[in-house]
């Protein structure tokens, strides 16, 4: 592809405006990208690992006169589930992002009907399942998530839930993810995630694990008393140290420097409260890209469990749906290997009038079931206010 065919813009576009649903769009605290049609599709299976069909992608669209060339997309929670991964046509980069006016847009909903699988019910037993696997040491943690389904009395309207979700989380990593049809029917994958898995920039990376949280409080007092409960419960400081003493036992053996806080600290989003570290690095091989990392370090014990294995197979018995694209990551790399993924949590698959939203929480030892759905519910709120359903 020729440089003359790369997307222009205005001279200061806002990316947020210009995003149409068929496109992709990703923004993070400090850039913006919007992508545009299709160079080449990253294949779903192959003999070869995601990460090299991605690079053999990569190095194709540069050998046809691409000028630019980056992969964008979601991957799945299960590696056995199919990616949404392409070199796009044509991209446009902004930094830092615009478009961040806090006013809500109103999304028609006419007539709506809300249900939860599985219901609050099914749910609390599941959490119980769980904690009868971690008394016999089975598991460490186990993260068990439910959705709720929604129809509305008209088609939702992607771009407006889509700038609602930007705007009211501005330090959030916002993104839409064109997803192949399902029976004639456009879908689409929206969020704003709080949570960095993993980010290159040359040989310097970053990751930000979240896990522990609380709901937000309307009042500023009791709010700042629900901040300070989270950083001093036991419960949830032994849940976010295994996710970072796993993540730095992963990293060691690829980067130096590595720069790990002694403890966590609180970050905020519009609805909830969280434990978060962030550790940073320097990569011992500059060769090593941005998701060939991501990869390795997916699935975290934040949207998984630890020891992996035993938790995946204990979500696939308890959890009565299939997540998809949901706990996985999405995100960019760019043929330097540079690129930034997060993890696809407080989001919704959304096809025509119906919208999926997906939440999920961290079981360990001194869970209390009705806690953990109360967590559910309150992560369920980034999406529903989006929407206008708060």
């Amino acid at each position: 592809m020729s440089p003359n065919n790369t997307l222009t813009l205005t001279r200061t576009p806002d990316l947020l405006r210009e995003y149409e649903p068929g496109t992709f769009f990703f923004t993070s605290p400090t850039r913006t990208l919007l992508a545009r049609g299709v160079h080449l599709e990253v294949p779903d299976s192959g003999a070869t690992s995601l990460h090299d069909r991605v690079s053999s992608a990569l190095r194709d669209a540069e050998e046809s006169g691409h000028p630019h060339p980056v992969a964008v997309g979601a991957i799945p929670f299960r590696e056995d589930r199919p990616a949404r991964l392409l070199v796009p046509a044509a991209v446009c980069w902004m930094s830092p992002r615009t478009g961040t006016s806090s006013v809500p847009e109103q999304v028609t909903r006419v007539s709506t009907t809300l249900g939860a699988v599985p219901d609050s019910g099914d749910y609390v037993r599941g959490v119980e399942k769980a904690l009868a696997k971690l008394t016999t040491g089975e598991l460490k943690k186990i993260v068990l998530a439910r959705a709720l389904d929604i129809t509305m009395g008209a088609p939702v309207d992607v771009r407006k839930i889509l700038r609602n979700l930007v705007r009211r989380d501005p330090q959030a990593y916002g993104y839409a993810v064109d997803l192949p049809s399902a029976a004639g029917t456009a879908r689409t994958l929206l969020g704003a995630s709080p949570e960095l898995l993993f980010s290159r920039s040359g040989r310097r990376v970053t990751t930000n694990p979240l896990a522990g949280s609380a709901p937000r409080h309307s009042d500023p007092t009791v709010d700042r008393d629900l901040g300070r409960a989270l950083l001093s419960s036991d419960k949830d400081l032994r849940e976010h140290a295994l996710v970072v003493e796993n993540i730095v036992e992963a990293l060691r053996p690829y980067c130096r420097d590595l720069s790990v806080p002694a403890g966590p600290s609180l970050l905020s989003t519009a609805s909830m409260w969280h434990l978060s570290t962030r550790i940073t690095g320097v990569l011992d091989d500059p060769e090593i890209t941005s998701l060939e990392m991501a990869t390795m370090l997916h699935p975290t014990p934040a949207v998984c469990g630890t020891p992996a294995g035993a938790a995946r197979q204990a979500i696939a018995e308890i959890e009565p749906f299939d997540r998809g694209l949901y706990a996985g990551l999405v995100g960019w790399c760019d043929a330097a290997g540079d690129g930034e993924w997060v993890v696809t949590i407080r989001c919704a698959e959304v096809a025509d009038h119906t919208l999926r939203l997906f939440a999920g929480a961290g079981i360990v030892a001194g869970s209390v079931p009705e806690a953990e759905l109360a967590e559910t519910t309150a992560k369920f709120q980034t999406m529903l206010r989006a929407v206008g359903l708060d």
